[in-house]
């Protein structure tokens, strides 16, 4: 399965030690050129190493989207990685995009893309058996990666993973 991420699920997933599951998940992952620089310069060191890890691995592939139409009117409205997220995801007839960010999701739904967030990968981590439980990873991503996850939206997720 191809996906094409973000930075935020990427970053979020290294810092509290999982990054693994989007390998597990999906057979390769694409991150536009602006993602790669962000991640680049990621602020924890541990995430960096893994991250980095990974690319040199080879299942995180970095490639740069088209200059296109759709790139311009994304980039007066979104943050330059999902803009270019959402158009390479399109551009490689991605069967996912990985986007934490509401309005970057919303537009790659508009663009026809099927798309999920790091809360849906833990999911489908925990659905698979791939991890024991979803409450821990949620209370790791708030307090490490201060992650911000409305209550009824942990409610929802806990809910479809039965806890």
């Amino acid at each position: 399965m191809l996906a094409v991420s973000n930075t935020s699920p990427i970053s979020s997933l290294a810092i509290i030690g999982h990054l693994n599951l989007l390998k597990l998940q999906f057979s390769t992952v694409w991150i536009p050129s602006a993602v790669a620089a962000e991640l680049a310069a990621h602020p924890d060191p541990a995430a960096l190493v893994v991250i980095q890890t990974a690319i040199r691995d080879q299942w995180i592939k970095t490639t740069a989207p088209q200059a296109t139409t759709l790139l311009g009117i994304l980039l007066s409205a979104l943050h330059q990685g999902e803009a270019e997220a959402i158009v390479l995801a399109s551009e490689l007839n991605a069967d996912i995009v990985i986007i934490d960010e509401q309005e970057g999701r919303q537009f790659a739904i508009q663009a026809g893309l099927s798309v999920t967030d790091v809360l849906g990968v833990l999911l489908r981590a925990k659905l698979a058996g791939h991890i024991s439980a979803l409450k821990p990873e949620i209370q790791a991503l708030r307090h490490k990666a201060r992650f911000f996850i409305a209550p009824s939206l942990e409610a929802s997720v806990l809910s479809s993973a039965g806890e």
